[in-house]
């Protein structure tokens, strides 16, 4: 009898500018379905971000540091490359709304393209995330809005001290 036992592990990767309640919520699904979840925080981005990427990396393993198969990894350069240096063979990937389903789909196309073997999986956060988005967070912040609800404490924090 075969004892091959092949370890599930799956990259949940992001620009996490900055790390939300949300992704905390998939983070914790993701943990109890596969035995390993890396966090793959996007260094090379054409987006504007608050915090750098090992900025976003600490506040990342901060937030996510009582889950003992979640690890959070900086990266740049093509992600499926990424993927494959990890050994990994799943993505998993949040879906807001059905807004973000149309990208996603695309995305998860040109992946499978780029690398075969590869399956990209959706999880949808907890209702009371539906809304959040690390974009969203961010222009409430710089408003002078309170983020308490939707970032960690220790987050809420560092986007206090950025702005300042």
């Amino acid at each position: 009898m075969s004892t091959n036992h092949s370890i599930r592990k799956v990259v949940y990767p992001g620009t996490f500018d900055p790390i939300t309640f949300g992704h905390e919520d998939l983070v914790q699904r993701a943990a109890k379905l596969f035995d390993e979840v890396v966090v793959a925080v996007a260094g090379s981005t054409s987006k504007n971000t608050l915090f750098t990427l090992d900025e976003r990396v600490a506040l990342a393993q901060a937030v996510l540091k009582n889950y003992a198969n979640v690890t959070v990894v900086g990266f740049s350069g093509l992600l499926m490359q990424f993927v494959q240096n990890q050994g990994a063979q799943m993505v998993m990937r949040g879906l807001r709304a059905a807004s973000d389903f149309e990208y996603e789909f695309q995305l998860a196309g040109m992946n499978r393209k780029l690398y075969p073997k590869l399956e990209t999986i959706f999880l949808t956060p907890a209702e009371q995330y539906m809304f959040v988005s690390s974009s969203l967070v961010r222009e409430v912040a710089k408003l002078g809005g309170d983020v308490h609800q939707f970032v960690s404490p220790i987050v809420e924090a560092c986007i206090i001290e950025k702005l300042a």
